[in-house]
């Protein structure tokens, strides 16, 4: 498949893509609407501890884990697939034509596939890096199924693992957890333990880089300030596009509660190789509405396909 064609035909095609493909997850997240990928609207009061602030305690998979499935991946991508006549981005607000698909079939492994790469880089929000970088981001995209680091089951890192799926709050510290997944990107179970108790972070020149970076909390009225620096520079920081990062990213994490929904986003400041700062399209999870869910363990990474790949095609 082309990796690269006119932006036009770019977006017709995703759409019509995601269309097809929406269908074929109804039975992955039972109550979500997957006819369309439009990003939820939060329902019920937030709770509060009783400092006053939010709680953020909870299992955040209501709509099946914030990266699995076409339709989650879509919208939080920054694509709203309102209905099948009106598709727009955003970031941007810009309409995307598309057009009513009758008979929608589950696809295959290879279609599906096949239409998830297309899916996952529509949104139009995109870091921007130095000239002299864009060369090395083209060719680490174009041959991600070798360099992306975790298709060798490598820690996703962050910012690049997203929101957790599951959150304990204390007064002093968090507690985030991170199933293992696979599909979109494959990575092991991971957890961060942040403090919230007002300390500083540790001297840079100090650290030593990891894939989660030293992480301090703190409030911002009622939006929580995850503060990390302390990087390995072994990881990508979004989902898919090469894009690398240095050793000294910074990254300010934004977590908001709204009645039952969390929205997540995350800026990257690397002046070694961005121009300008970079912010996510803000991430949207629903809380688990079973006053008993737990989360499942996660089946372990193990690369056994890579060997045997013999296009350049996506995972």
């Amino acid at each position: 498949m082309p990796r690269y064609f006119g932006f036009s035909s770019f977006i017709a095609l995703a759409a019509l893509l995601c269309l097809l493909r929406a269908a074929g997850f109804a039975q992955e997240a039972p109550g979500m609407d997957h006819s369309v990928t439009v990003r939820p609207k939060p329902i019920g009061v937030t709770p509060r501890t009783p400092d006053g602030h939010p709680d953020f305690t909870g299992v955040w998979n209501g709509m099946a884990d914030n990266l699995l499935g076409v339709p989650n991946q879509m919208h939080n991508e920054g694509i709203a697939v309102e209905s099948q006549t009106s598709t727009y981005d955003v970031s941007s607000g810009a309409k995307i034509a598309t057009w009513p698909v009758l008979n929608r079939k589950p696809q295959n492994s290879e279609q599906g596939e096949r239409a998830a790469t297309l899916l996952r880089r529509m949104g139009a929000s995109r870091p921007i890096y130095k000239p002299e970088y864009w060369e090395m981001v083209k060719n680490l995209d174009a041959n991600a199924n070798e360099e992306d680091p975790s298709n060798n089951c490598m820690p996703a890192g962050v910012p690049r693992v997203g929101s957790p799926s599951y959150i304990a709050q204390f007064s002093t510290h968090l507690m985030f957890v991170y199933p293992g997944q696979g599909g979109l990107i494959a990575t092991q179970t991971s957890y961060r333990m942040i403090p919230l108790d007002g300390r500083k972070h540790t001297p840079l020149q100090e650290l030593d880089g990891s894939y989660n970076g030293e992480a301090i909390a703190r409030w911002d009225g009622d939006t929580l300030l995850i503060d990390t620096y302390g990087f390995t520079s072994a990881t990508w920081f979004d989902q898919l596009g090469g894009y690398f990062h240095s050793e000294n990213m910074h990254v300010i994490e934004r977590f908001r509660r709204d009645g039952n929904t969390l929205t997540w986003t995350a800026t990257i400041d690397d002046p070694d190789v961005l121009l300008e700062p970079w912010t996510t399209t803000p991430r949207i999870q629903v809380l688990n509405p079973d006053p008993k869910a737990m989360l499942p363990e996660s089946l372990p990474c193990s690369e056994r396909d890579l060997i045997h790949l013999v296009t350049k095609e996506h995972h």
